[in-house]
C-alpha cells in the first residue's frame, strides 16, 4: 500500500508529529478543482470517505484537518431555544428598526 521506503508505525506517532510532505497534482473535477487524498495522506489523519474536514485557506496554500468534536466536553452555556425563549419584539428593540423607503424595494 505504501512505498517500500516508508518505515514507521502510524499508531506510535504523537499528535502533530511531522511525518512527510506529499507532492500531488490539482485536477479538474467538473467546474471545480480537486486533490486526490491517497495512501498515507488518508491513513495518517484517519480520513475515510465521508470524513468531515476543516480547510484553512491562506495565500500560501491549504491545510486540511479532521473536523473533530471537542473532547473536553465544551458546551455553550445556553441553547438557542433558551436564549430566544423570553424574547419579545420589545426586548429585541424591533421598534427601533429603520423602515424601508419605496426606493429601497428596487421598483
Amino acid at each position: 500500500m505504501y512505498p517500500h521506503w516508508i518505515h514507521f508505525n502510524i499508531d506510535a506517532l504523537q499528535p502533530n508529529e511531522y511525518v512527510m510532505k506529499v507532492e500531488t497534482e490539482v485536477k479538474k473535477w467538473g467546474n471545480s478543482l480537486a486533490l486526490r487524498v491517497t495512501g498515507i495522506m488518508a491513513t495518517l489523519p484517519k480520513f475515510e470517505a465521508g470524513s468531515k474536514v476543516i480547510v484553512d485557506v491562506t495565500d500560501e496554500g491549504l491545510m486540511v484537518k479532521p473536523a473533530t468534536r471537542r473532547k473536553d466536553g465544551f458546551r455553550f452555556p445556553y441553547t438557542e431555544s433558551e436564549l430566544l425563549a423570553d424574547l419579545t419584539p420589545e426586548k429585541a428593540h424591533a421598534d427601533e428598526l429603520a423602515e424601508l423607503r419605496a426606493s429601497e424595494f428596487g421598483n
